[in-house]
């Protein structure tokens, strides 16, 4: 039988990170619902072992149900019929499966019908569930919209949607539109606040498009529209939540995708669609979405790092079965290369993941206790502090893992051969689903767009340096010496960026600055992964390297461009 938790061993290795003490009494609030719910855990290491035997049941899950259906929902999709989507059966099984074992909404509080798990092992089923299939991987983590709701609704609102996500409730995020795009400020799907608001139910009305909606067909959908007169920006907008049994949403089609082809992507009309507000109005894009965001993200940095742990096994297996001039082509040197380089950038994405998972975790916790006793002055700052970092390490999370997933499945397809563009492999379908990665939720362009403030605000070099006063082991130092020689001349470079006092040439240089800092960042979770187990020594080596390197170059050609260069550039 295939586990896809138990047969990762770096999966538990990031679970028992010592700052998941922290959370957890965060998270349980000192353990207070031992006493009301007989499955609440009674201290940390009860705790533990829950989640621990929870990932077990996802990897078993995905590696005996949702992988072999992999194939087969790719190929049938889903099907619009009389208005309502119908998954193909495979999906349907999966999500079945998945809600009988009571895995739906397994991060909401107990008083919701949810296992109140912390953000890290939630995220950690959400790679498990991607590595198996990253199209179905879109259905079961919708579910971030139920923290959404958790975080910013009322308390009638949460009482009615919340407790039916344990029962198997979809859900979408109903962001775009047609001539929208990634611009969310340009929304204008409306909500009707004047001659068509209801105060005896407390309603509003939504009228326009929204398109590219994943799991458009949801049973709770959150709606982004425009509802001040009036307005053209983000301060216009408002978030809603849409109840499917209403009806009054029109499915017009399914989008016909490239990848990811098990998860319906949607156009919606809305005429007079009841919905009801989530939070205060004017507020939408400016706090709420913008939460979403960073949930998100992680969703998709989860995601990558399941689709390159796919990949990296596939290669490895047709590597090791394929011979060549006699022997297995693992034994080549180009190809045992490629395959140790997807290797540690499937490992690098991993350590960023669930660092970024930490920091999310800590400030997300911090606001709900915050919603029952006043944090503490030390409590309000650890707060502020976790939210600073996960504002800029969930971007670069986005920006590198996506990035990284798409070129560890274009290597596996490359190590395949010919037999890897053939559908008899799942890397072909693998490596349709990696491409969409660094598209949505934000392209990378966007992320980067995002993390630059962690650039120029130097709390990118401030991180660094804290990891660089974590101590190492003496045989690790020389590794340490070379990150903190990367620091220098990432320090230097981005100085030197900022003196031309130009935004453009910023913008301009933005990603190869942010793709230094992530180099060193993920250099040192990797390094300190080390010293607590050493078989991540290597691949610290190798990345640290290849790091050094990378950033030498992207040094080089920062420094050697002029202002004037940008008339080079622009407007091919």
């Amino acid at each position: 039988m295939e586990n896809f938790y138990t047969d990762n061993k770096d999966l538990k290795f990031h679970l028992n990170h010592p700052l998941m003490e922290k959370i957890v009494a965060l998270k349980e609030d000192n353990y207070k619902e031992a006493e009301e719910f007989d499955y609440a855990p009674m201290d940390f290491e009860d705790a533990m072992d829950s989640y621990d035997k929870v990932l077990e049941i996802i990897g078993e899950i995905s590696g005996e149900v949702i992988a072999p259906n992999a194939d087969s929902v790719d190929k049938e999709g889903p099907s619009l019929i009389d208005n309502e989507v119908k998954y193909a059966k495979g999906t349907q099984e999966n999500h079945e499966v998945l809600t009988k074992a009571g895995l739906i909404g397994m991060s909401l509080p107990r008083k919701y019908e949810g296992l109140n798990f912390p953000i890290v092992p939630y995220v950690m089923a959400a790679e498990i569930v991607s590595r198996a299939d990253a199209g179905f991987a879109n259905i079961w983590g919708l579910q971030d919209c139920a923290e959404t709701i958790h975080e910013f609704a009322s308390e009638e609102i949460k009482q009615e949607f919340l407790p039916r996500f344990n029962q198997g409730a979809t859900a979408a995020m109903v962001l775009t539109e047609p001539d929208a795009g990634s611009d969310l400020q340009a929304v204008q799907l409306k909500g009707t606040i004047n001659a068509s608001y209801d105060p005896d139910k407390d309603l509003y009305y939504l009228n326009g498009v929204k398109r590219f909606i994943t799991n458009g067909d949801a049973d709770i959908a959150l709606v982004l529209a425009r509802s001040e007169a009036d307005t053209t920006d983000g301060r216009g907008l408002s978030l809603f939540v849409y109840d499917r049994k209403d009806a009054s949403v029109k499915i017009r089609r399914i989008e016909n995708k490239l990848g990811i082809k098990g998860s319906p992507t949607c156009e919606m009309v809305f005429t007079n669609a009841p919905a009801k507000l989530v939070g205060d109005r004017k507020m939408g894009l400016i706090k709420y979405v913008m939460a979403l965001m960073n949930s998100a993200r992680l969703g998709i940095g989860a995601q990558s790092v399941g689709i390159a742990e796919a990949a990296y096994r596939e290669a490895l297996k047709y590597a090791k079965e394929r011979v060549q001039f006699g022997k297995a082509i693992i034994q080549f040197p180009a190809v045992y290369e490629m395959l140790t380089s997807m290797k540690v950038r499937t490992q690098a994405i991993r350590t960023l993941l669930y660092e970024t998972a930490r920091f999310v975790d800590v400030y997300k916790n911090y606001s709900f206790i915050s919603e029952k006793r006043q944090l503490e002055r030390e409590e309000r700052q650890e707060s502020k502090r976790y939210q600073r970092l996960a504002d800029i390490f969930t971007p670069l999370l986005k920006l590198i893992s996506s990035e990284y997933c798409n070129q560890i499945a274009y290597d596996s397809l490359q190590i395949h051969g010919g037999a890897g563009f053939m559908k008899d492999f799942p890397i072909e379908r693998i490596y349709r689903d990696a491409r969409i990665t660094t598209i949505y939720e934000g392209t990378s362009q966007l992320q980067v767009v995002a993390a630059i403030r962690g650039v120029t605000s130097g709390a990118f070099l401030n991180r660094i340096r804290e990891y660089e006063e974590i101590s190492v082991t003496p045989e690790l130092e020389y590794l340490r010496k070379y990150l903190i020689e990367m620091t220098r001349e990432y320090e230097q470079v981005s100085g030197w960026v900022a003196d031309q006092g130009d935004n453009e040439f910023v913008d301009f240089h933005a990603r190869r600055m942010v793709e230094m800092a992530g180099n060193i960042i993920i250099g040192y979770l990797l390094l300190h992964d080390s010293v607590k187990n050493d078989e991540f020594e290597r691949s610290a080596e190798i990345f640290i390297k290849q790091g050094k390197s990378e950033n030498a170059q992207k040094a080089d050609y920062i420094t050697s461009s002029e202002i004037k260069d940008l008339g080079i550039y622009r407007y091919v």
